[in-house]
């Protein structure tokens, strides 16, 4: 009698244990559920707002980010001689002044500021951006530009087929940037940097500060301006910096109001608080 109490003492703590495993299930299916459910609608959520950028001429806010002036003070106007100006950069020129080319620093802001919102885009959907140059004068900038918005940056002689033989140079598939921004193009021996080539046989977008001595052909976003003189590299570093982080305090307002928004559908419906 005593083993058959026993045995029935069990059956029924192991069928209770199974109804508690079984709760615990469900709940934690219905979790997964809504938590699934909730991901779907923000990563939907999202891509509503990546499309929704294209449609705001000034979607972060660049335009007040520079002005004509900081232009002229960082001698962006200030071209090369006027023996040495390339025929394709005539549209750009406003005249020369003592022998030396000066850019048109309007249509330089405007050509800036179409680089610039291109670049903040391509930050706001995760897009890996590649800054080059060789000039030894202003390679330590560009690096530490890169690194402080967390991106990438060549600053050495260029490897020939970098971009286009990717997969031979580095032993495996290798993902290309989505941007180059070449703030000098041209090299140290005032030849075009094969970067720019490359990066137009890969369909690679490149932006470039181009000076009166360059050629602007291949380069999707061409800047007219000076690249040789520090403080004008200095200023380009910073305004495309400033584009890349304006980005981070844009999603900032979008993951605050979404959540908002959430919290709000959240009491109202009651989703989240049935599953406790």
């Amino acid at each position: 009698m005593a083993n058959v109490l026993r045995t029935f003492s069990r059956w029924i703590n192991t069928n209770r244990v199974s109804k508690d495993s079984i709760k615990i299930n469900s709940l934690w299916n219905r979790s997964l559920a809504t938590e699934a459910a909730v991901l779907e609608k923000s990563s939907n959520l999202q891509e509503a707002d990546k499309l929704s950028a294209l449609e705001h001429e000034d979607f972060f806010n660049l335009k007040p980010s520079f002005t004509i002036k900081q232009l002229f003070d960082a001698r962006v106007h200030f071209g090369h001689k006027e023996g040495t100006l390339d025929p394709k950069m005539k549209p750009f020129i406003f005249g020369s002044r003592l022998g030396h080319i000066i850019f048109d620093l309007d249509s330089t802001a405007e050509l800036l500021f179409a680089a610039l919102n291109f670049t903040a885009h391509i930050a706001y959907r995760d897009g890996i951006i590649l800054f080059v140059s060789q000039n030894p004068q202003t390679s330590y900038l560009i690096e530490c530009t890169a690194n402080d918005c967390k991106e990438f940056a060549h600053t050495r002689l260029w490897r020939q087929g970098t971009f286009t033989n990717s997969t031979m140079i580095y032993g495996a598939v290798t993902r290309l940037p989505d941007l180059v921004i070449v703030l000098n193009t041209l090299t140290t021996v005032l030849e075009q940097h094969p970067v720019i080539a490359e990066a137009a046989k890969m369909a690679i977008p490149v932006i470039g500060i181009v000076d009166s001595n360059c050629n602007p052909n291949l380069i999707t976003y061409p800047i007219p301006g000076n690249d040789d003189t520090p403080t004008a590299v200095e200023l380009y570093c910073k305004l495309f910096k400033n584009a890349i982080l304006a980005v981070n305090t844009r999603w900032l307002t979008i993951i605050l109001s979404r959540e908002m928004v959430w919290d709000g559908s959240h009491k109202k419906t009651g989703e989240l608080s049935s599953i406790f």
